[in-house]
């Protein structure tokens, strides 16, 4: 905001007149000039998880594609909303960039009380590049071998199964919460400290099943661990040989967490775009697009890597997630 009183006296027209023209000059240079050094990526979650791996693949291929460094800086707690937050308050000179995703943008908004940013008045968007569905895994030993029979025996066993999830309204709980109320069962929560803790109580059969990351869950369900039933997805996934929920009985629970980039509020629209370009270049390379699928991500069409397609989608993601989360009796009760 120009500043219109200096030492408690108006200041002239023309003065006001001159200093946005200064500012505008030099929103202009620094567009110009972009990407003049390193860029940060800030990756609200801890080093070795699911995003962090997809994040780095994509930083080192965005870096080539810019000329420049792109710097990943993990900031991982609190559901990944101490680093989002973090980002939030970064100077917007197209130098701090954030991965977000469903957690930190559309759960957050209901889960908070306090979130200590606004998912949309905060940032702006940049591009949604991937999304990462989540599968239904069960016990070995669950006596089930598809969604039918497991919703049957849910139903009929729901005061004595428990499912498991990385912790409170994470992209592992939340999921699991629209299943249950979908499949019209109350079963009960066993939240772990991540989501590694929580597949190992369900291989040991300590906890009967999970909506596990698609990257996990499926590696595990292949290898025998577990027993994988459906994807909670619009489509199949080529990481492994599995119906949707829809395909297996049961619409309406589909639970993809998307992941896109932001950068802080007002960030010249210029580096906006810029970025949203390499963003589009990176993602469409071949070795990229090959490393995302063997991570079990889709890489989204270009239609829907628009910063104005982000825009317009995440205030309906809040709205549908705020629903699942306020049915689910859990609005406000994270981060007391």
């Amino acid at each position: 905001m120009i500043p219109t009183r200096i030492a408690g006296r108006r200041l002239a027209g023309p003065v006001v007149t001159a200093l946005a023209g200064l500012l505008a000059l030099s929103q202009s240079a620094l567009s110009q000039d972009w990407p003049a050094k390193n860029i940060t990526l800030i990756v609200p979650f801890a080093a070795g998880g699911g995003i962090d791996g997809s994040a780095r693949v994509q930083a080192l291929a965005l870096a080539e594609v810019l000329k420049q460094g792109v710097i990943v800086e993990n900031i991982g707690a609190a559901g990944g909303t101490v680093g989002t937050g973090r980002a939030a308050k970064a100077a917007p000179d197209g130098y701090t960039l954030l991965i977000g995703n469903s957690g930190t943008h559309a759960y957050a908004a209901t889960l908070y009380k306090n979130l200590p940013y606004d998912p949309i008045k905060d940032f702006e968007p940049v591009a949604i590049t991937t999304d990462s569905p989540r599968i239904l895994v069960v016990r070995k030993d669950l006596p089930v071998s598809n969604l039918k029979e497991f919703i049957a025996y849910a139903k009929a066993n729901q005061a004595k199964m428990q499912y498991a999830s990385a912790g409170v309204g994470s992209g592992t709980h939340l999921p699991c919460t629209l299943l249950n109320t979908v499949m019209g069962v109350n079963i009960v929560h066993v939240p772990y400290r991540g989501a590694g803790p929580a597949m190992q109580d369900l291989i040991g059969g300590r906890v009967d099943f999970m909506c596990d990351t698609i990257q996990t869950g499926a590696e595990q369900a292949k290898g025998g661990t577990v027993k994988g039933l459906a994807v909670m997805a619009p489509k199949r996934v080529p990481i492994i040989d599995l119906p949707t929920t829809e395909e297996a009985g049961l619409p309406g629970v589909e639970a993809t967490v998307w992941n896109g980039f932001f950068y802080p509020k007002g960030t010249p629209r210029d580096i906006v775009s810029k970025m949203n370009k390499a963003l589009n270049e990176m993602i469409e390379r071949p070795d990229v697009k090959k490393r995302m699928g063997e991570l079990g991500l889709e890489v989204l069409p270009p239609v829907q890597r628009t910063p104005e397609y982000l825009a317009a989608f995440l205030p309906k993601d809040i709205e549908r997630w705020g629903k699942v989360i306020k049915q689910a009796g859990l609005a406000g009760i994270a981060g007391k």
